[in-house]
């Protein structure tokens, strides 16, 4: 299976993301173990490709509390208690130590962790979750203006206002068109 959602914001928000807005409502894309698998492996190394079994529920349940939290820290206030509460517990479950190498020239470090799958995943993303939350670019966070897409970015530049140019930038200037046309 391979990815077909948006990629390449901070990995809380791409994890907030893989839920999508359409005409019909939402949809997860995160709909099954392979596609949970094939959203891991095309998030091209900022996650460690889990050796067995996930749970979906699981990692939707933590999706839900990083959603809450950035919404919640974006517009300058306070996140609930549980979703603090819940990227803690996730970190304590399986938390990260490096292992030093030798390349022949020189150490290198990898980061493990000693937790099953879904706990190791877990803390990946709760750790991912925590810094942006700590970081004050999460006040620059926006959500796309397209219509009924919820995606959310960090711009890069402040003129910024679509999830993507090529997908609701492209939208809304063809609609603006057609309209401009027809009247």
């Amino acid at each position: 299976m391979t990815w077909t959602g948006l990629l390449g914001e901070p990995l809380p928000l791409d994890l907030i993301n893989t839920v999508v807005s359409g005409a019909h409502g939402d949809t997860d894309l995160l709909h099954s173990p392979e596609a949970l698998r094939a959203w891991i492996t095309a998030e091209d190394g900022r996650l460690s490709i889990p050796e067995g079994a996930v749970s979906l529920e699981a990692v939707h349940a933590l999706r839900g509390h990083v959603a809450t939290a950035v919404q919640r820290v974006r517009r300058g206030e306070r996140p609930p208690a549980a979703a603090l509460d819940a990227f803690v517990s996730a970190q304590r479950a399986a938390p990260a130590y490096r292992v030093p190498g030798w390349t022949g020239s020189g150490i290198t470090t990898t980061v493990h962790r000693d937790g099953s799958p879904t706990e190791n995943l877990l803390a990946e993303l709760s750790e991912a979750a925590v810094l942006l939350l700590a970081d004050p670019a999460v006040l620059r966070i926006r959500q796309c203006e397209g219509p009924l897409c919820r995606q959310l970015f960090l711009p890069a530049t402040a003129r910024r206002r679509w999830c993507s140019p090529a997908l609701c930038g492209n939208r809304v200037r063809v609609a603006r068109y057609y309209q401009s046309h027809r009247d």
